[in-house]
């Protein structure tokens, strides 16, 4: 079994094959500093019809998250983000939270609120 998926893909490496919904991908956003460290947040997201886009010139998709891992708020700064970027981080965590809450017990959902919290 190989590491990504096949045969879609985003990335440097092109091959043709055009995105469908139901397609899984990974996305891998990351940050690399040379000669030093690097840091990745790894998720699976599923390819469906982007809803907010219907009648568009086009069919348009977009991605939906599969695994739900809480992002670590205290690596992010802010004022360095925009407005839309802030509503998805926030969108993200709110999802995280109502995906797992169910699952948890007390202790675990005090965590879970605590690191799913706004930005």
């Amino acid at each position: 079994m190989s590491v990504h998926e096949v045969p879609q893909r985003i990335g440097k490496n092109v091959n043709g094959v055009a995105l469908l919904p139901g397609m899984v991908l990974s996305n891998e956003p990351g940050y690399y500093r040379a000669d030093g460290f690097g840091i990745r947040i790894e998720n699976l997201v599923a390819v469906q019809p982007c809803n907010a886009l219907q009648g568009a010139e086009r069919e348009m998709y977009e991605f939906d998250a599969l695994t739900h891992i809480p992002m670590d708020a205290r690596l992010i700064d802010k004022s360095l983000l925009t407005d839309f970027e802030v509503n998805w981080f926030n969108q993200y965590q709110q999802k995280v939270r109502n995906t797992l809450a169910p699952l948890m017990q007390s202790d675990e959902l005090a965590w879970l609120n605590k690191v799913t919290k706004a930005i």
